[in-house]
């Protein structure tokens, strides 16, 4: 796949007035949103991309420094609630940077409302990737947003919206469609040589324990808790909730969301899918009992016209192996038997096995005396580099980037709708791909969109 034609940006009027969303109960100085009017940046080849990191723990640590070891780009603020780690990775970047250090703040929208702020990277937890996405595109800012695209369905389309009309470059942190052995793979399908294709199974298997409950607190010194707590529901701080939020509905979607998300949208991409027309999806949270309340066990089927996709996650699985740095960076491929997170894509004229994240892919013929057959193959490199290139360079041409929002969304519309299916008890949901909405049953509209919590608010119209 490649880069989509550039497209002439939407210069916005000087005199559009900014928006204001008044906040209740926020910094003590008053809680203001200014997106201003969106302005057009196209960098000049020589020109530096200034940043600002929003969210600054986990994916942020290596997301932050890799982008100034580039030697093209700045991180100006680290944005993060939780103070100390916006300054842990202010003080890193800083070594980096000469001496520069980014300026912190708890609120990230201080850094939106400063025009020397070309481009946002967000790797905050799931429940933030659409809000900060929206209101960055608002501000005249492009962005970066770490997967999975969106929370809940509805508000991945307003991303795509904001991403149009202000002219927005967003590329969501799905890599593998910017790795090279990818493309190959994808060229292979394409020319015919795996025949029709009429299935695919997609896994994630590894092992992630469930956790004990445990009582509510007063937040840690140093973490603004109404802001990490953001869009979802009001309540008070939760050791579970902050440190273990992948497993919480009102912050993410399980394991389909986080680890997931990779091998979906890259089959997908692969098999050059869209919008299924049923997803059903069953499973439970079987092997521990504690306070997570997403599945450890999860099965969805996807249905279109001449294929079939599944979806299989087991989460108590130790000797299943994810994909490490010693195949990653060498001409290995996985035990694919053990490789956790491989995709499988079945043809009528062989199997194609492909790893994500360099895991490389193999196609296998008909095994002759009992030994494997392989009639094509690519050993793969971790691409991040490249998916940080491609994002940079987008800036600066304004082409649409490789992991484009829109490609993002529907990816993202995949977990969605096995997990609305999964909460339903496992009914078959019935899709238009027109509308993208649930026709049937009635009783998963509540679940396609959330209500925000004031004044954490995606606008209807952006």
């Amino acid at each position: 796949m490649t880069a989509r034609p550039s497209h002439t940006t939407r210069v916005e009027k000087s005199n559009l007035l900014r928006r204001v969303f008044l906040a209740q109960g926020g910094i003590a100085a008053g809680w203001t949103i200014l997106p201003g009017a969106a302005s057009v940046y196209a960098a000049p080849a020589n020109d530096r991309v200034n940043l600002a990191m929003v969210g600054c723990g986990g994916r942020a640590g290596g997301l932050g420094p890799d982008f100034v070891k580039r030697g093209d780009c700045r991180v100006l603020y680290c944005c993060d609630p939780d103070l100390p780690r916006a300054e842990a990775l202010a003080k890193t970047l800083a070594e980096l940077q000469g001496g520069a250090a980014p300026k912190v703040t708890a609120d990230f929208r201080r850094a939106l409302e400063d025009k020397d702020v070309h481009a946002v990277v967000s790797a905050t937890p799931d429940h933030w990737h659409a809000p900060s996405t929206v209101w960055a595109c608002q501000a005249g800012k492009d962005v970066y947003v770490e997967k999975p695209a969106s929370h809940n369905a509805w508000e991945g389309r307003k991303m795509v919206e904001a991403a149009r009309k202000y002219g927005r470059v967003v590329q969501i942190g799905t890599q593998n469609r910017s790795a090279p052995y990818n493309f190959q793979a994808k060229e292979y399908i394409a020319s015919g040589k795996l025949g029709k294709i009429h299935f695919c199974r997609i896994f994630d298997q590894k092992y992630w324990g469930n956790f004990p409950p445990v009582p509510d607190s007063d937040p840690p010194a140093g973490l603004n808790w109404d802001i990490w707590n953001g869009p979802a529901p009001a309540a008070p701080y939760n050791r579970n909730f902050h440190r273990n939020w992948h497993h919480f509905w009102r912050y993410s979607g399980g394991d389909i969301a986080n680890d997931s998300s990779h091998q979906i949208d890259l089959a997908r991409w692969l098999l050059g899918a869209s919008y299924p027309k049923t997803v059903y999806s069953v499973g439970g949270r079987f092997n521990q009992e504690g306070a997570a309340e997403t599945p450890d066990t999860q099965i969805a089927v996807y249905e279109f016209d001449g294929l079939v996709v599944s979806f299989e996650l087991t989460l108590y699985t130790p000797y299943m192996l994810k994909i490490d740095p010693e195949v990653r960076d060498s001409d290995m491929f996985p035990l694919w038997q053990h490789c956790a997170t491989r995709i499988e894509i079945y043809g009528s004229e062989g199997v194609m096995f492909v790893g994500r994240h360099g895991g490389g892919w193999q196609v296998f013929d008909r095994p002759k005396s009992r030994q494997p057959v392989v009639a094509a193959q690519a050993y793969g490199r971790f691409p991040d580099p490249e998916h940080k290139e491609n994002f940079i360079s987008c800036i600066r041409s304004r082409n649409r980037p490789t992991a484009d929002v829109e490609e993002g969304h529907i990816s993202g519309l995949w977990i969605h709708y096995a997990n609305i299916s999964y909460r339903l008890g496992g009914v078959k949901l019935t899709i238009d791909p027109k509308t993208e909405q649930v026709l049937q049953p009635a009783e998963a509209a509540p679940l396609f969109r959330r209500t925000y919590r004031e004044p954490f608010v995606i606008p209807e119209t952006v």
